[in-house]
């Protein structure tokens, strides 16, 4: 054991839980948002899938990887419409609705998938940009600065929802809304608004995730490819207290551990393949098991709101 963990294979283990956290980050900064406004989805899941499929599909008929990124935007702004209009304006447990839309998100992937495609046929997708200069640091360059573009604007998000989280109108808005929308609605917000965007934003930045899969880091696309990811994502929200930073480490320690299992399995480690396959998930709920008890969640979180009340 101790020599295959050498220095190249380490450099090779976080560059590749750097590169895995991507779609973890998508999909976990997008839901935060959602649930900060009171809002839990659990369709995460299926949202990614569709997302995945739209940016595949269209690569796959010739169109620009960006075009793809866009089109998984878009569906996954539409399946987020789908899901605030059911949560949101009829007041289904979010629960139940999430688990729903995930669903039909892997069944209606397959089938386009079946129809359209058939069998999966590997596409030409984002290819991996050096940073100039940077890439060429000693350990630093190759672990950070040589990923296609999708992972960059996926760290790059943190600053981002960070500054509008708690630096903006919009941010405080999102914070009332999930810490007390009577409080909120008698200022003057709209609270079913409020929630309406986030819910849209998380879905469309799921789509995106779906799509640093298919266009970015596989160049295919396969039935339930995400593989529980959605799932896992809306656990590292809970697991980063509802805030950018702590999803960003949450990320990264998943990824690390799942770069580890599979580095370890290619280099031929002595353990056992489905111990290696289990450790990220078993390391998931030890976290969430130690780590949520100490923090408070949005205290309106799954409760819908009704103006009157």
């Amino acid at each position: 054991m101790d020599n295959l963990l050498n220095t190249a294979t380490l450099i090779g283990i976080a560059h590749s839980g750097v590169r895995l956290a991507t779609p973890y980050l998508y999909a976990a900064i997008g839901e935060m948002f959602g649930q900060r406004s009171g809002v839990l989805n659990l369709g995460v899941e299926g949202v990614m899938l569709m997302g995945a499929f739209a940016a595949y599909y269209g690569v796959f008929l010739g169109a620009d990887p960006w075009l793809g990124v866009l089109a998984a935007l878009l569906i996954g702004a539409l399946m987020g419409l789908l899901m605030a209009v059911i949560s949101v304006t009829m007041q289904a447990e979010q629960g139940i609705s999430g688990i729903g839309l995930s669903l039909f998100g892997l069944g209606l992937s397959s089938l386009l998938l079946k129809v359209l495609v058939g069998s999966p046929i590997s596409i030409q997708g984002f290819p991996v940009w050096q940073i100039p200069g940077l890439s060429q640091i000693p350990i630093v360059g190759p672990i950070f600065f040589d990923h296609d573009v999708l992972v960059y604007i996926a760290y790059l998000l943190v600053p981002i929802s960070l500054f509008v989280l708690y630096r903006t109108t919009f941010g405080l808005k999102v914070r009332a809304v999930g810490q007390n929308p009577e409080a909120a609605d008698s200022l003057g917000v709209r609270v079913n608004a409020v929630r309406y965007a986030t819910v849209i934003l998380g879905s469309a930045l799921a789509g995106m995730a779906g799509a640093s899969l298919s266009v970015g880091l596989l160049n295919i696309f396969q039935e339930n490819m995400t593989n529980g990811l959605g799932f896992i994502a809306v656990a590292l929200v809970y697991f980063g207290g509802w805030r950018p930073i702590g999803v960003l480490l949450g990320a990264l320690l998943f990824s690390t551990v799942s770069a580890f299992q599979l580095w370890m399995q290619v280099l031929g480690a002595p353990i056992p393949p489905d111990l290696a396959v289990m450790l990220p998930y078993i390391l998931t709920i030890v976290a969430l098991a130690v780590g949520v008890k100490q923090i408070r969640q949005p205290a309106a979180l799954t409760k819908p709101y009704e103006r009157g009340e």
